[in-house]
């Protein structure tokens, strides 16, 4: 029995991976904590598929999931539950929080001030939540996922030594490197059109209300809603060839390695690249640009014409660029300069 269960575990974290690109380590080390009754850290940039990992994972598990974004105006019990009156009844019931889950994704946990991080903190080393007397066990198995980003400070209530040690386990997640990054463009738009059939084998026009909905909608915007729809089909069908997403991949690594450009002002103006969203988003974008263009392929050119609007805002300057007032645009126009398409 014990070979079995081990090998099936095996088998899930393998299939986990197949859906989480570069990040084998974070599946693994998330079954660890689960295994061994902990909870885990996740410490990286935005981007770097922490979501989507626990997300895969529960999926995988069939277990319940909840994701609880850290705010500075969290409450305690935004998170533990609270306690609801009903006026017909006359009486007290309790509203359980997203903590009652088997797996809860606490996202940037450093956002939320010491009372929610106590809370959630509490809950994960007792197993239970305690309101106005009550005390709930929390469901078994339990596993909490907490994220924080490791360069933004920024409003932020970092988490003391002594709650720190509540965590099983800190795992660090870097960016993908470059082979990594292709094969997770291939994988959003492999996902895609996956869907995409899926919904033209069910056929969208068989749930009455959702037509209702749509026919409105085309009638008052004269047909637009459907013309956006079917372009949204379109734009998924458009060819990207291995030249252009080898582009697009250079671009995105030149922002997390600009030392590599000596001969640029990459290193001095660039503090944090950008995240793998970056070139989803840039192969999506351009997709959408060149069938614009009445084409379904992508050129060099359509890349060129988005990546100002994909990267520019994602790219953290350095204290140069900021105190010499280059702009965004510049930035990306000297990425341009610099990195060659292959």
């Amino acid at each position: 029995m014990s070979t079995d269960t081990r090998a099936a575990i095996c088998q899930l974290i393998e299939q986990t991976n197949q859906s989480i690109i570069g990040q084998a380590h974070v599946t693994q080390s998330m079954m660890i904590a689960l295994l061994s009754g902990g909870h885990i850290l996740l410490e990286g940039l935005p981007g770097t598929a922490k979501t989507r990992a626990a997300k895969i994972l529960a999926e995988q598990l069939n277990m319940a999931f909840s994701r609880v974004q850290f705010t500075p105006d969290l409450l305690p019990s935004d998170v533990t539950g609270t306690q609801i009156y009903h006026q017909e009844q006359s009486k007290l019931t309790f509203q359980p929080g997203p903590i009652f889950s088997s797996m809860v994704l606490a996202d940037e946990i450093n956002r939320a001030p010491a009372k929610v991080q106590a809370a959630l903190l509490e809950a994960m080393a007792e197993g239970t939540v305690t309101v106005a007397g009550e005390t709930m066990s929390l469901p078994e198995p339990f596993l909490v996922i907490a994220t924080q980003n490791p360069v933004e400070q920024e409003g932020t209530y970092p988490l003391p030594e002594a709650q720190m040690d509540r965590f099983m386990m800190k795992v660090n997640v870097d960016y993908p490197d470059r082979d990594s990054e292709m094969l997770i463009i291939d994988l959003v738009r492999q996902e895609e059109l996956v869907v995409m059939d899926e919904e033209e084998d069910k056929g969208m026009d068989t749930g009455t209300l959702q037509q209702e909905q749509n026919e409105l909608l085309a009638a008052a915007f004269e047909g637009g809603v459907e013309h956006v729809a079917a372009g949204k089909e379109a734009v998924k069908r458009i060819h990207t060839s291995q030249p252009i997403k080898q582009y697009i991949v250079d671009l995105v690594m030149a922002t997390r390695f600009p030392h590599l450009y000596p001969d640029s002002n990459l290193e001095q103006w660039i503090d944090v690249g950008v995240s793998p969203r970056a070139s989803i988003a840039l192969d999506k974008c351009s997709r959408a640009h060149a069938w614009l263009a009445g084409r379904d392929y992508v050129t060099p050119d359509d890349v060129r014409t988005v990546v100002v609007s994909v990267l520019g805002h994602r790219i953290t300057p350095s204290f140069d660029a900021l105190s010499n007032s280059v702009s965004a645009e510049q930035i990306v126009d000297e990425l341009l300069l610099n990195v060659p398409l292959s």
